[in-house]
């Protein structure tokens, strides 16, 4: 098979992320990547798509649930303890563990997911919100923030097909 060059060609230092969920814990690879990759000097596209979408309201939520994450494992009195589905499924247990999680992020020193949305931003990677999606959860562009773009399937796979790296997270 022969290399594509011209138009269809690939670039080596391009990458594109799908971004489907929008819980705290599911954030934070599509946006460490991204603003890794854009770091390294890759030219990045990131398109938010149903639960994703929220990512890029201008005031997020996040929270995280344990329901149905077995391999979630929080570090508790001294070793590290699996909360089982049943327990999950108690209100304000997601409560619970979204703050959890928001102490552990906070005490590590990680970045906040608007900290590393902001770096994005001023990294120039280039963040698409799914106009479908828009209109199928009645998200207007003024709830969104300054800098995206709103685009369609088209719009990604026109990105997709000549990114080197392309990402489903």
């Amino acid at each position: 098979m022969s290399e594509e060059t011209g138009a269809n060609a690939i670039d080596p230092n391009t990458m594109s992320i799908i971004v489907t969920k929008g819980s705290l814990d599911w954030a934070y690879p599509p946006f460490i990547l991204g603003t890794t990759a854009a770091a390294m000097g890759l030219e990045v596209t990131m398109f938010f798509t149903f639960y994703g979408l929220p990512l890029l309201l201008k005031k997020m939520d996040l929270k995280v649930t344990p329901l149905g994450n077995a391999a979630m494992k929080m570090p508790m009195m001294g070793g590290h303890m699996v909360m089982p589905n049943i327990v999950a499924a108690i209100p304000g247990v997601d409560a619970m563990a979204s703050k959890m999680m928001k102490n552990l992020i906070k005490k590590n020193g990680v970045a906040s997911i608007e900290d590393l949305r902001d770096l994005a931003v001023e990294a120039d990677v280039r963040m698409i919100g799914c106009q479908m999606t828009m209109d199928l959860f009645d998200y207007q562009a003024d709830e969104m923030i300054d800098g995206i773009e709103v685009g369609g399937a088209a719009t990604y796979i026109e990105v997709a097909t000549k990114s080197h790296i392309n990402l489903f997270i």
